[in-house]
Order: structure tokens, then sequence, then C-alpha cells
């Protein structure tokens, strides 16, 4: 029974010594890889910018858009663009129209800023309903800080008298792109 009970206990002793044995290597390696791609985006577009008359009869209705932007291009040959378009023309009927003025010569126009790295467009531009304009302009290797840039339209709109009395909106809207 003593060896019996010995030849138990050595087992034992074995059978725990081989269930904390290591398998296989204690480190390792692994390769991390990332591919970096051409990146832009538009943020705190203002919501609403509201046009206002100051000065003598009829002055221009003038206000100002601002924006961020975050753009990021390639080294050599890279470029980027913000533009813009009237989506939706001013409603009611009317007032003012970009895509059909009461009177001809009434338009939409603005002129630009763009923090650099960026290029802002030379204004004035006349705003459309039906093609994009350019707001700025990006080159190779170019890119914004962490937090983003500015960018800014000022906007010109012909106070014409034959526009009836009202609020009128329109849609602007902008995009961005990098290569």
């Amino acid at each position: 029974m003593k060896k019996k009970l010995l030849l138990t206990a050595l087992g034992l002793v074995l059978t725990a010594s081989l269930a904390h044995a290591q398998l296989g290597a204690t480190t390792g390696t692994t390769t991390v890889s990332v591919a970096v791609a051409a990146e832009a985006a538009l943020t705190a577009i203002t919501g609403t910018s509201t046009l206002t008359s100051v000065g003598t009869n009829f002055s221009k209705y003038t206000g100002t858009t601002s924006l961020t932007y975050f753009i990021r291009t390639t080294p050599t040959s890279g470029s980027g663009t913000i533009t813009l378009e009237v989506t939706t023309d001013f409603a009611p009927t009317g007032g003012p129209s970009v895509g059909s003025p009461p009177t001809a010569g009434d338009a939409l126009t603005y002129n630009c800023t763009v923090s650099s790295p960026g290029t802002a467009c030379t204004g004035p531009l006349t705003a459309s309903k039906s093609a994009w304009t350019s707001v700025g302009t990006f080159g190779a290797d170019n890119h914004s800080t962490f937090a983003g840039n500015s960018a800014s339209v000022a906007w010109s709109l012909t106070n014409d008298p034959l526009y009836k009395v009202g609020t009128y909106t329109a849609t602007v809207t902008f995009t961005i792109s990098a290569s």
C-alpha cells in the first residue's frame, strides 16, 4: 500500500508539472501596416446665412457663410477643390431667382476666403443653379490642421425693386474633394 501511495503521489507531481509547461515561443512579432489615403471633409457650415441690405436705397444684400475644411492630398500629383451650387432656387416666387431672375443682370455673386494651404477663388463669381462653381483649390501635398482650416463665402445679391416684399430662401450645397 505504501508503494501504491508513493506512485500515486509521484504521478500527481508529474501531472502538475506538465500542466504548467509552455508550448511554443515566449515572444512574437507582427507587422502593422496602414494605407494613408487622400481625404477631404467639410464641417461647421453656417446653418442660415442671412443677407441684409444696409446703406442707400436698393443697395445689394450681403452676408457670409463660414465653414471648416479638412484636406490631405497626395504628395506629387494631388489636388482638391471646394465648390458650391445653388441646389434649390429662392422660394417662394416673386423674389430673387438664380435660375430665372426677374431682371437681366440680377445675380447672386460671391467672393471667397480660404486659409492656407488652400487658394481662394478669384471673385466675384456668379453662383449657378446648373453648375458647380469654385470656392477654393488645393495642390499636391496640401494638408489642413488636425482641427481643420477656415473658409468663407461673402455673398452679394442684387436688390431689384421688382422683388415682392417677403422672405425668400435658397439652398446652396458645398462639396469638397481630394486626390
